[in-house]
């Protein structure tokens, strides 16, 4: 059970004052992560110039909150860490925003030189009752959109968002494939690519998440490895080692794979180069989005009613359920922490 005066601040929303209820990584397991997962006080952000604070309503979980806790792009000397990337809440001025989670893209609230990082690998994040990031980072959430439907978006959505429509460059009517049905990432592209008029192809090792994805609108789902009825123009990769080889070999000539995470492993037993350069084919990284494609994001969705695909929401205080469900796989969509 969470604090008993951090659920009286939660249930009366009165202003926090020195301490909050957090999640956050307090030492780093790289083989059993959820070890160094903690609940408990941590301090309230503290105000400085250019950053604000929200008053966190939702937030949800990705695989970069569990590869925090195996210490990829987190050392220790950074910890006690507040996990959490994604978030939308209400400012000190009453306004209901969605936070972008890219911390120094321009420069905005943190110095000239200092490298753009995902919130979390430098500061404290989202899993709170309060998080502070520069004011740059804030943007204005769509009313049609709920707190835990806009908290879904600045990571996984946003990242299928760039790998089809800026990296793949597709086209309504194009085909891709999303390996990996059921992932955030590929949930969203499934989602997006449908709504955007492509010929959407999914894959996953699991019966329930294949039925799943036809039901958000694929037009087939196989078992990884299978061969689709035809080669296709993009594939969204975020599988890794155990799906490459198939990613590659599925594209038409000239087709593009564009790959943002590798859960599987990033070494996979054949590269297939010689397929690639034979073929003309395209591999392109992906890392997260812009602000500007944040800000098409919220409005493509309140305007065509696309929603995020939601597994399951969980008050703060049961976050390490949530952990174990994204940890174990059997998650379909996004995990939602919120605070009432």
């Amino acid at each position: 059970m969470c604090h008993t005066g951090a659920w009286f601040r939660r249930l009366h929303r009165a202003p926090i004052v020195g301490s909050m209820f957090a999640v956050y990584a307090a030492r780093i397991d790289r083989d059993q992560p959820l070890t160094g997962l903690e609940l408990g006080e941590r301090p309230a952000p503290e105000a400085r110039p250019g950053w604000s604070t929200v008053t966190v309503r939702a937030a949800s979980l990705n695989h970069h909150d569990l590869w925090s806790l195996r210490g990829v792009g987190l050392p220790e000397d950074r910890l006690p860490m507040i996990l959490g990337c994604d978030a939308a809440g209400v400012d000190a001025d009453g306004n209901e925003v969605v936070l972008h989670s890219v911390i120094g893209q321009t420069g905005h609230g943190v110095g000239p030189d200092e490298p753009r990082s995902i919130l979390t690998e430098r500061y404290q994040g989202t899993f709170a009752e309060q998080v502070a990031v520069p004011t740059w980072n804030i943007l204005p959430k769509p009313k049609e959109l709920s707190f835990a439907e806009a908290a879904c978006l600045p990571t996984a959505w946003l990242t299928a968002y760039r790998m089809l429509f800026t990296n793949a460059g597709v086209r309504p009517g194009d085909s891709v494939l999303v390996q990996g049905a059921g992932g955030g990432v590929a949930t969203a592209a499934i989602v997006l690519g449908k709504a955007a008029g492509l010929r959407v192809f999914a894959t996953s090792r699991d019966e329930a998440k294949r039925k799943r994805a036809l039901e958000l609108g694929a037009v087939e789902a196989v078992e990884p490895g299978a061969r689709l009825p035809q080669r296709v123009d993009a594939v969204i990769e975020t599988v890794g080692a155990a799906t490459w080889s198939h990613s590659v070999k599925s594209l038409r000539p000239g087709g593009t794979l564009v790959i943002s995470g590798a859960t599987s492993g990033d070494r996979p037993s054949h590269a297939e180069l010689t397929r690639i350069f034979f073929l003309e084919l395209k591999v392109v990284g992906s890392t997260m989005g812009t602000k500007d494609e944040l800000e098409d994001l919220l409005a493509f969705c309140a305007a065509t009613g696309v929603r995020p695909v939601i597994d399951e929401e969980l008050p703060l205080d049961r976050a390490r359920e949530g952990f174990e469900r994204l940890a174990s796989g059997e998650q379909f969509g996004k995990i939602v922490l919120t605070n009432s």
